[in-house]
C-alpha cells in the first residue's frame, strides 16, 4: 500500500504523547481562529478528523474547559469560549506583575544559551515586522515572552505562566491586525538589553511598561466597533 507524500499524518499516527498532542492541536486551532468563539465542537466529528478515539479527545476538551478555552452549554455541548475586553483586562492585570517578575529573574539567571535564543527571536521578529508579516512578528514576540519565563529559572512561576501563555497567544492573534510591529520590536530589544546586562531592576520595570502598553493597544481593539456587513 502506498502513502500519499502530501498527506498530513493524523494525530493518531504520531509517536508523541497522544493526550498532549490532541490538547495542543485543539488549543492551537482555537488560538488561530480555525475554531472561532461560539463554535460548537462535536466529539464524533473531531475524533474522526484527528484520527483518535474519544477518550484522549474528551480528556483534552476537559483540560481546555478548565483553562477557559471551552464552555459547556446546555443542549449544545462544548463551545469555544468568547474572549472579550473584560477577559483581556483580567489577563493584563496578572501579566503585568508576573512578567515583570519573570524579566527580573531572567536578568539574574538566564544562561548564555537562553540569551542567544532570545536574540534569535528578536532577529526573526524584526525581519517579519520589516517585511510587513505582522502575524509572524506577533508569533515571534509571544515566543520571546515565553523564553523570558523559561530563563527565570523558577519552576513555580513557569507553571503559573503556562496557561496564561496560551491566552496571551490567543489575544495577540485576535489583535494582530492593529499591532504596530516596530514599537513592539524596539521595546523587546530594550528589554533584552537589560536582561543581557544583568540589570534586574531595569528589566522588571521595562517588562511592566511593555505589558501596560500592549494592554492599551488590546483594549483599543475591543473598543472599536465591528464593521457592518457587506
Amino acid at each position: 500500500m502506498t502513502t500519499r507524500p502530501d498527506r498530513r499524518p493524523t494525530i493518531g499516527e504520531s509517536h508523541q504523547s497522544l493526550r498532549e498532542r490532541v490538547y495542543v492541536e485543539l488549543r492551537e486551532q482555537i488560538i488561530e481562529g480555525t475554531y472561532p468563539a461560539g463554535r460548537r465542537l462535536v466529539e464524533r466529528e473531531l475524533a474522526e478528523q484527528l484520527g483518535v478515539s474519544r477518550i484522549p479527545l474528551r480528556e483534552a476538551m476537559q483540560r481546555l474547559e478548565r483553562e477557559g478555552f471551552l464552555t459547556v452549554q446546555a443542549r449544545r455541548g462544548s463551545v469555544v469560549t468568547d474572549f472579550g475586553a473584560e477577559d483581556a483586562a483580567y489577563l493584563f492585570d496578572v501579566r503585568e506583575n508576573l512578567e515583570g517578575l519573570a524579566a527580573g529573574l531572567a536578568a539574574r539567571h538566564a544562561t548564555a544559551t537562553q540569551l542567544r535564543a532570545m536574540e534569535r527571536l528578536l532577529t526573526r521578529s524584526r525581519k517579519a515586522s520589516d517585511a510587513g508579516k505582522l502575524r509572524q512578528a506577533v508569533a515571534h514576540n509571544a515566543d520571546f515572552h515565553q523564553q523570558i519565563v523559561e530563563a527565570s529559572g523558577n519552576p513555580l512561576l513557569q507553571e503559573m505562566m503556562a496557561p496564561l501563555d496560551a491566552r496571551v497567544r490567543r489575544l495577540f492573534r485576535l489583535t494582530s491586525e492593529i499591532n504596530d510591529g516596530d514599537p513592539m520590536c524596539g521595546e523587546h530589544e530594550r528589554l533584552y538589553a537589560a536582561i543581557r546586562a544583568r540589570d534586574a531592576a531595569a528589566a522588571e520595570e521595562l517588562a511592566r511598561q511593555h505589558v501596560a502598553g500592549t494592554r492599551d493597544e488590546a483594549l483599543r481593539y475591543f473598543a472599536e466597533p465591528e464593521p457592518e456587513p457587506g
